[in-house]
């Protein structure tokens, strides 16, 4: 992408020290010279040194490269948050590929979406879940992608896949020789939402994404001594930020494979981690459930809140049940990582309040409808430029295009406004994707899917404010003269198309008529506003997850 500013330069970003040319295998080599036997991650009944996962990330790039793949491939990585999901990671960039990641609760249509988009060469997934196998949906789909050539089990067998351990035990067997990698290359591709029929992928280097992560542990206090839980998965970007965080340090990843809060007050009182990184949706339900009544909370010294709006008083009860810690709020995007984040020195309604300012290396600014800069406190859409920025839409010039302003300033939807300090508040989205705690995707698939329901004349999905998830995803119908459909009905369908349950409308509303633009467009906050009063409001979300 070319640009007029020199704040795109990569010479600008070195001199400034914010691109170090390191790769994340450098930080692991590192770790391992430094503290080779200090503790690298932690589950509830697994530990890895440093050493002891350097030996296995090795093992099974070797196997990988057995396997036949080789530098600059994409290989998708469809997993929890497990030992195996790092070792993974880190093994694919040991070899020079590229890891794409797959939200666990997508199913095969959307998967199959993704790896036709990025043209992935090898995926690696679940043998099973408790209701289906991943890894055999997956490997179904070679012949039918011109591009996928091998499936990779995760915990057990599966047909049509090779086993997670048997890769590591052919690689520890035949190993190679170091491959060269460059701080330049391509090391992960992700992508702002995976149920659209034309997803925008993002690929970034380890010069992007590393000088972010490295600068904002320093913000945030972090050391080797700390332990990092994470409740976002690490096929978000925010996991992935959090585990890079820490090793630029040394320090532990605690992890948590699947979210409950039962498991989270477990995993609390076991890890004890001493940095706490989780959306509101995290903390809501175990706030309302007084489940962390009687937990110890001492061990926490840092709560970082994101991924959707955050309420004060949700910031305000948890930092109240941690004697020795404080709550912090961040805002990043695929397309950069991190952007802005309060510090601890922060006073409580910057904390609580805001998202913070500028993350080092990067810079914020407010604009009008013209891409002219606000003055402080007036609300217009957030820009963004920075060392750790995007380059473009990987295949998408005409996404790349809109995304960007002519100076370099990329266009994140958001409506913010931005105080004389330069801490931001977010006021709400331009973009209508669904932000469902933390999680964002795209309802147009369904929408044309519901559209084209032989009961149905109009569809259309829009969110519906929520006190826990932040954005629920509501469907409004106008039903064909004589016919009918209920919830349920709705539900069998969508089930019959393949849709994920977690993209599913989690309210239905039948309207005679919905609002529209003089160009014939749905008006969906005026629809919502319309349609829906505050008892349907307060109601629990549908637990799709």
């Amino acid at each position: 992408m070319s640009t007029t500013s020199q704040r795109f330069d990569p010479a600008y970003f070195r001199e400034r020290d914010w691109w170090r040319d390191e790769t994340i295998r450098d930080w692991l080599n590192r770790r391992v010279a430094q503290h080779g036997d200090r503790l690298a991650i932690a589950t509830n009944d697994t530990t890895l040194t440093y050493r002891q996962f350097a030996d296995r990330v090795t093992g099974f790039a070797a196997g990988l490269h057995d396997a036949g793949l080789r530098r600059g491939d994409i290989i998708a990585v469809h997993l929890p948050n497990t030992v195996e999901f790092l070792i993974a990671w880190l093994g694919i960039n040991e070899i020079g590929a590229v890891m794409q990641t797959i939200h666990t609760p997508y199913g095969p249509r959307e998967a199959e979406q993704l790896l036709r988009h990025s043209g992935a060469k090898a995926c690696i997934a679940l043998a099973k879940t408790k209701d289906r196998s991943p890894a055999r949906d997956i490997a179904n789909l070679i012949g039918h992608l011109p591009n996928l050539k091998l499936v990779i089990a995760v915990g057990g067998s599966a047909p049509g896949a090779l086993e997670f351990s048997l890769v590591e035990k052919r690689g520890r067997e035949n190993p190679i020789a170091r491959i060269e990698i460059a701080a330049t290359d391509p090391f992960m591709q992700l992508y702002t939402s995976g149920t659209t029929s034309s997803p925008k992928g993002a690929s970034v280097t380890h010069n992007h994404f590393l000088s972010n992560a490295r600068m904002c542990a320093i913000e945030f206090g972090m050391t080797s001594d700390d332990r990092i839980l994470c409740l976002a998965p690490y096929t978000h970007l925010y996991g992935l930020y959090t585990f890079q965080l820490g090793i630029s340090v040394g320090a532990a990843a605690c992890l948590l494979d699947l979210f409950t809060p039962p498991s989270l007050i477990q995993a609390i009182q076991q890890l004890k981690p001493t940095f706490l990184f989780a959306g509101p949706a995290h903390i809501a339900p175990c706030l309302q459930q007084n489940l962390f009544a009687g937990v110890d909370l001492s061990s926490i010294q840092v709560a970082v809140l994101s991924g959707t709006t955050v309420p004060v008083p949700v910031s305000a009860a948890l930092e109240e049940l941690m004697p020795n810690g404080k709550v912090l709020q961040a805002w990043g995007m695929t397309e950069l990582q991190f952007g802005a984040c309060s510090r601890r020195a922060d006073a409580r309604q910057i904390r609580f309040g805001t998202i913070g300012r500028a993350t080092p290396g990067t810079e914020l600014r407010v604009v009008d409808s013209n891409d002219n800069a606000l003055p402080s406190g007036e609300q217009g859409e957030l820009h963004v430029r920075g060392c750790s920025l995007f380059s473009g839409y990987v295949g998408n010039e005409e996404a790349t295009k809109n995304g960007f302003t002519g100076d370099g300033w990329f266009r994140t939807g958001d409506l913010a406004s931005m105080d004389a300090e330069g801490n931001v508040t977010l006021c709400g989205r331009t973009k209508e994707l669904i932000n469902r705690g933390g999680i964002k995707f795209n309802p147009i698939d369904i929408e044309i899917a519901i559209t084209n329901h032989p009961a149905v004349a109009l569809a259309a999905i829009a969110p519906l404010p929520d006190k826990i998830l932040g954005e629920r995803a509501s469907c409004f119908v106008i039903l064909k003269t004589g016919a009918s459909l209920n919830f349920d009905q709705l539900k069998g369908y969508l089930a019959e198309k393949h849709f994920a349950k977690f993209t599913w409308p989690e309210h239905f509303v039948v309207v005679d008529e919905m609002p529209m633009t003089p160009t014939r467009k749905v008006m969906k906050a005026e629809l919502v506003r319309r349609y829906l009063d505050s008892t349907v409001r307060d109601r629990p979300a549908e637990n799709y997850t």
